[in-house]
């Protein structure tokens, strides 16, 4: 991944934020028997808890938490194996015209993170508190959230066909390029022509710029 270090995220609130905030993420995994395997599924911070969150206690190693159809999990053999979660958060095109001056050429702004380590496979139990958790951080924004307890019966019934699992970290390597090497008056214009009301607008990237660069 991109190595200039001016766009390394090391703060671990914001790693947590962006998994909190994009909780659909790539799981690519190696096997000796069908090579690279890759799947796509929701994950979430294993230790969320509002104190890490607002950092008034000491935020611990990123674990996250996920769950995925038992047959993709035999696929990647987890639990076996390292694998790689890809997080990915907002991201969208910068066109040249947008600068004010120049020269510039044509780039691509995002934010990403990389967790890699090997997942620990979870019990039926625990694997139904994974289902049970992700339905809740789906359905926390709706004014009557859904849980998963309405349907017990059934969720029990067909739980089995799911695998969950927990990852702690081993590494955690996250980048966010969003036009740090340019002037504040030019990540302006970038964020202006982002959160315009046209087909390339990017209104999340827009924020995510303005907010890095009140960080600098």
């Amino acid at each position: 991944m991109l190595e200039q270090k001016i766009f390394d995220v090391t703060d671990p609130r914001l790693i947590r934020e962006l998994v909190r905030r994009h909780s659909w993420a790539t799981l690519v995994s190696h096997t000796p028997a069908r090579g690279l395997v890759v799947s796509h599924l929701p994950v979430l911070v294993a230790d969320d808890d509002p104190a890490v969150a607002d950092g008034t206690e000491g935020t611990p190693p990123l674990t996250l938490a996920g769950h995925l159809a038992a047959d993709d999990a035999e696929a990647h053999e987890l639990g076996a194996h390292d694998v790689v979660v890809v997080v990915e958060g907002p991201q969208g095109y910068i066109s040249p015209t947008w600068y004010g001056s120049g020269p510039h050429v044509p780039t691509w702004n995002f934010v990403v993170v990389h967790v890699h380590g090997r997942p620990e496979l979870l019990a039926p139990e625990r694997t139904y508190d994974v289902l049970s958790d992700t339905v809740d951080h789906f359905e926390r924004h709706f004014a009557d959230p859904w849980t998963l307890d309405r349907a017990d019966a059934y969720a029990r019934r067909i739980a089995p066909g799911v695998s969950g699992f927990r990852l702690p970290a081993a590494r955690v390597t996250a980048k966010a390029k969003l036009s740090q090497d340019e002037s504040p008056q030019e990540v302006d214009r970038l964020a202006d022509a982002l959160g315009s009301e046209q087909p390339w607008a990017r209104p999340e990237l827009a924020r995510a710029m303005r907010a890095a660069g009140r960080r600098r």
